[in-house]
């Protein structure tokens, strides 16, 4: 028995049916759009397509023409306010989105809904500006079947076709058209900025920033969406060796970390001076969008990564900047040195810069390190045993490691050490740096990543926004810059696989990984995997890519000319295909009806009329009256068609295809009467 709601649907009549269906249909291509446009516009697009869809369900009147055009003026208008113009690609979707759903008010004609189609299908593509994520594909491939049923029936204009006949017709367009869409995805030039979608400056974002204020490291731990994945083309070194280096910071200000200066006279400069040894690691990297010039790499690369496009500077803090920013999914291969030094070995001038502290900040950090330098068993103390010193007080002192130690005041050396005594990552790091700078020991802070953990669906190391990190280096005689970790000291499961702070689930993920934690894990690795497969496969489809394409098929140095020549090729070799399908399926039109065809203008020749309307049977009397005993062949050939035709209906259609071979052949042996 059909729900109510149900039964009211199906007994409204065709008009009301398809205009609730192409509603739905728009709901769901804007429906990712919601969170990206403006709150008037989200609200005011759901209002309207609500308040069309009540017209229709209940056979009302559409708006009159003046009411619509104040609705445009006034969301023009609006978009102008919010977006300050009507160009570009924010103010374009927004008026895009307020288009189609004004449209749907004057859905009076044909003309008007298949304006309504086409314009679905920019919105649907309109979400390709901002995402190209798997689950962004997945949801505009339903979008693009709903609109292709709704097409198709509006080709209909006959009776109440059934929507489900639609999608059918629907989905077999789709499927034929998938190879051609397959093959110019492959051969396609890629031709930047031609090909793909134009970066837009503001997209990218990065988990980290070219600054540091003492929190910002904690709020961005929240975060669990994928930084970055990394393929190791050997074993990958252990969790805890995972360092990506980004950003250092060396300019402190009492209260929020920055680069060093670059306004520092030359004298200052401190030359990289790498120096590697051991295994190298040689890796690839898939670099979410950062809208940042980082190139984030294993401590430590000494060749530039290989980028193509973009070129790579190392500079003299082991950090590798792009001559542009990240605006788009890349991949890079590097090589890496797990083992390595770097910095001047003796003491120079450019290395005070790393010991300045403002003035007025952290007093009672101060006076620890006074205190430390007074004790006898430190006065004479180098680096390294002070260090160790700052890093048992972590280890012993009641400290934590946590994702809410609060709301630090001015001072938050001061703060860490002495009363709260818990922090992430970046309260740990910047209070270590300002005590050893306190002690005169020159120290920095590098952001970056740290750690990941392996998908095992696909063999891939995920970093996520989570695994964001802030450590220290410490500037020591004879060794130059050392990588000090003093989270390790106070959480060392921070740097292994077993104590990472995770960002709080969502209720959904909550309940669901409470009910089947292995599940849940197995499910999230895979559909990351599933993305990530995305990711590499159809993002990350590069002109290089493309020629390494051409050279597994045979194509020693391919170039533009061959692609071409493949693309035309393929182009030749689909419409040959086309052809031969089309004089397949005409072939294959009801064979009774072509048999009857060729007999009747076979007896149009010989004088004898007859119209599509008429029958065999009436064909073979006019045959017996024209010819005689001599038309007597003819005359059973046309009865033996009529039964074909009639008097078989539980045949099969392997028995009723021979049987209309044997009358085809029998029609060509005829010997016809003069």
């Amino acid at each position: 028995m059909l729900m109510p709601g149900l039964a009211t649907l199906r007994s409204l009549p065709r008009d009301g049916r398809d205009t609730l269906f192409l509603l739905a249909v728009i709901a769901w291509v804007l429906l990712p759009q919601a969170g990206r446009l403006p709150l008037w516009c989200s609200l005011g697009a759901g209002a309207v397509l609500l308040w069309r869809g009540w017209l229709a369900f209940n056979a009302r009147a559409l708006p009159r023409k003046r009411w619509l055009a104040l609705l445009l003026v006034m969301t023009l208008a609006a978009t102008h306010v919010t977006h300050g113009t009507l160009l570009g690609r924010d103010a374009g979707v927004t008026l895009l989105v307020v288009l189609i759903t004004l449209k749907t008010l004057e859905l009076r004609a044909r003309r008007d809904a298949f304006v309504v189609f086409f314009l679905g299908f920019f919105c649907m593509l309109s979400n390709f500006f901002y995402s190209q994520s798997l689950l962004t594909a997945v949801s505009m491939v339903l979008g693009l079947l709903g609109l292709l049923t709704a097409l198709v029936n509006a080709h209909m204009p006959v009776g109440k076709p059934p929507l489900a006949q639609a999608a059918k017709t629907a989905g077999a367009m789709a499927l034929l058209g998938a190879p051609v869409m397959l093959v110019l995805f492959v051969l396609f030039p890629r031709m930047a900025p031609l090909w793909g979608v134009p970066s837009d400056a503001m997209t990218g974002r990065s988990g980290l920033s070219a600054s540091m204020e003492v929190g910002t490291i904690a709020t961005l731990a929240l975060d669990d969406s994928i930084a970055m994945r990394i393929r190791f083309e050997g074993e990958a070194p252990p969790q805890r060796e995972l360092y990506l280096r980004g950003p250092v910071l060396s300019s402190f200000d009492g209260r929020q970390w920055l680069p060093l200066r670059a306004s520092l006279p030359a004298r200052y400069a401190l030359p990289a001076d790498l120096q590697v040894s051991g295994q190298p690691v040689p890796y690839e990297v898939t670099l979410q969008p950062t809208n940042r010039p980082w190139l984030f790499v294993l401590e430590a690369a000494a060749q530039s990564p290989v980028l193509p496009g973009y070129r790579s500077v190392m500079q003299d803090d082991l950090q590798w900047i792009t001559n542009r920013p990240v605006t788009d999914l890349v991949r890079y291969r590097a090589v890496s040195y797990p083992h390595f030094s770097h910095g001047p070995a003796q003491q120079v001038l450019g290395l005070q810069e790393f010991v300045d502290l403002p003035p007025g900040f952290n007093p009672r950090t101060l006076a620890l390190a006074a205190d430390l330098r007074r004790d006898p068993r430190y006065a004479q103390a180098g680096a390294s045993a002070l260090v160790q010193v700052a890093l048992d007080r972590l280890r012993t002192g009641g400290y934590s490691y946590t994702l809410e130690p609060g709301t630090y005041g001015r001072d938050t050396a001061d703060e860490f050490w002495f009363d709260r005594k818990e922090g992430f990552c970046e309260h740990i790091a910047s209070s270590f740096v300002v005590l050893m700078r306190a002690l005169d020991i020159p120290a920095r802070i590098v952001t970056g990543y740290q750690g990941g953990e392996m998908n095992s669906v696909d063999g891939f190391w995920v970093v996520r926004q989570s695994d964001a990190h802030a450590w220290a280096e410490v500037w020591q005689a004879g060794r130059g810059w050392m990588r000090v970790d003093p989270t390790s000291a106070v959480a060392p499961g921070r740097t292994g696989a077993f104590q990472r702070l995770a960002p709080p689930r969502g209720a959904v993920a909550q309940v669901f990984g409470n009910w089947s934690p292995t599940l849940s894990a197995q499910f999230r690795a895979t559909w990351e995997a599933l993305n990530n497969g995305w990711s590499q496969w159809v993002l990350n489809y590069t002109q290089g890519r493309q020629m390494n394409l051409l050279k597994d098929i045979g194509f020693e140095s391919p170039g533009w000319e061959d692609l071409a020549m493949l693309l035309i090729g393929a182009t030749v070799l689909a419409s040959v295909a086309g052809g031969g399908w089309a004089w397949w399926e005409r072939s294959q039109h009801d064979p009774w009806l072509r048999l009857l065809g060729q007999a009747r203008r076979r007896l149009a020749r010989a004088g004898i009329d007859s119209t599509p309307a008429t029958s065999p049977r009436q064909l073979a009397s006019q045959v017996l009256q024209h010819y005689g005993a001599r038309g007597q062949p003819l005359h059973d050939w046309l009865m033996q068609l009529e039964m074909q035709r009639y008097a078989a209906p539980s045949a099969t259609p392997r028995s009723q295809a021979r049987q209309f071979g044997l009358l085809n052949r029998q029609l060509r042996r005829l010997s016809w009467p003069a």
